[in-house]
């Protein structure tokens, strides 16, 4: 069971957007695997996807297309991620945008692909391009949830939230939704994700706040130290809102919006953590007192990618010793070890660089028994500071990921 974290209830349609979806069967016959989002003329769109050198066909498709024309769809299949296909997987996805492009009356380069699911399987494109003309059909302003279903693999809930805010005196409504809970690391963008506001915002300053949000969201979240082949994050600005157009990121608005933007995507990175493969628990790692934020970041990061340690969290075992030792070898310059101090839940276990004095085997089992865990980690030379997002690794992770193809 997801830790903390329950399906939405209801998520806020956003003014030009509408979603459709399907059942193609493309690996399991209960639920809808494929999503149809078409969005209004004049959307601004931008994006951010894997720096996978394997990069998946759909992807190859999209960074093509947002070249050529501006995006009036996106098309996404759950079930099979269209990887490691070559030119074969490349022209299946050509063959699916064709299809979108004749049910909407668009061109064919106003068609973005995403696919997620297992690598190294074609598409089953004439069940796709079925479920492409059932979605198309069913094209619904509050499809919200319906597709956060659609898009899910291995995940046990639909993720996705809707925030309002003012800009200009006039109501804006954010609203996105993801998908992730396995193959799950920072690296520009790590799982499905689509995000739409009904804001005027330039395609530049779109751009570059979603590059922010992104910076203190998708990509501060691991559960397993892989990054896909697949992964994007989508954001569309449809303009329907009569605000000023944010124009610049100087714009007296930009802030406003900004933030309201990157809540949003805190909000879907963090469930994506909290329906991790198996995970019985939620971590936050915040390590402060460094040189510099990058020399947080690696503490950070070689704490949550230690499989001793998350085993540890796992077990709700007080193994403070692994702790240390993953802050030791994280190769971060100049570390002073006699200055190092760590707290669970605001439990001291280390101080100093050792045991604290006031630390007992019961209070470090008192603290860790908790399902949501805060570890802070004090590097005491400076102050920079880092937060990420991660799980433990549970038996059901093994069993998940051993089972994913059977």
């Amino acid at each position: 069971m997801p830790v903390g974290l329950r399906a939405p209830e209801t998520l806020l349609p956003v003014a030009g957007v509408r979603w459709g979806t399907a059942c193609a069967a493309i690996r399991q016959s209960e639920r809808d695997d494929v999503a149809l989002l078409e969005c209004s003329p004049g959307t601004q769109v931008a994006s951010v996807f894997t720096q996978n050198r394997f990069v998946a066909a759909p992807v190859r498709l999209a960074h093509d297309h947002l070249e050529a024309q501006s995006p009036r769809a996106l098309v996404i299949n759950s079930g099979c991620a269209n990887a490691g296909t070559g030119e074969n997987g490349y022209h299946d996805a050509q063959l699916i945008c064709q299809e979108v492009a004749k049910q909407l009356n668009v061109a064919p380069e106003q068609v973005l692909p995403f696919s997620t699911g297992v690598i190294g399987e074609r598409l089953p494109v004439d069940r796709m391009v079925a479920g492409v003309r059932q979605c198309s059909e069913r094209l619904r302003a509050d499809g919200w949830l319906l597709a956060a279903h659609a898009i899910m693999t291995t995940d046990t809930v639909p993720k996705g939230v809707s925030v309002q805010t003012i800009l200009g005196g006039q109501v804006v409504t954010i609203t996105g939704i993801a998908k992730g809970s396995g193959m799950i690391c920072p690296d520009m963008a790590t799982m499905l994700a689509y995000i739409a506001t009904d804001a005027s915002v330039t395609r530049s300053v779109l751009q570059a706040c979603l590059e922010q949000a992104m910076a203190q969201s998708f990509n501060r979240i691991t559960i397993d130290g892989d990054t896909s082949t697949n992964d994007a994050c989508v954001i569309l600005a449809t303009g329907a809102v009569s605000q000023p157009s944010i124009t610049t990121v100087d714009h007296p608005e930009y802030p406003e919006f900004a933030d309201a933007l990157t809540s949003v995507a805190k909000t879907l990175a963090q469930a994506i953590v909290r329906d991790a493969e198996g995970a019985t628990k939620f971590v936050e790692l915040e390590v402060t007192g460094g040189a510099s934020e990058a020399d947080c970041l690696r503490v950070a990061h070689t704490i949550a990618h230690s499989p001793l340690v998350k085993t540890a969290f796992y077990a709700s075992d007080p193994n403070w010793g692994r702790l240390l030792a993953a802050v030791g070898r994280s190769r971060v310059p100049n570390l002073d070890i006699r200055k190092v101090g760590i707290r669970i839940n605001n439990q001291a276990v280390v101080a100093g660089g050792e045991v604290a004095p006031t630390y007992t085997e019961a209070l470090g089992q008192s603290a860790m028994a908790n399902e949501e865990l805060l570890v802070s980690v004090d590097l005491g030379v400076g102050d920079e500071q880092a937060k990420i997002w991660t799980s433990d690794l549970s038996t059901d992770y093994v069993r998940i990921n051993a089972e994913y193809r059977t």
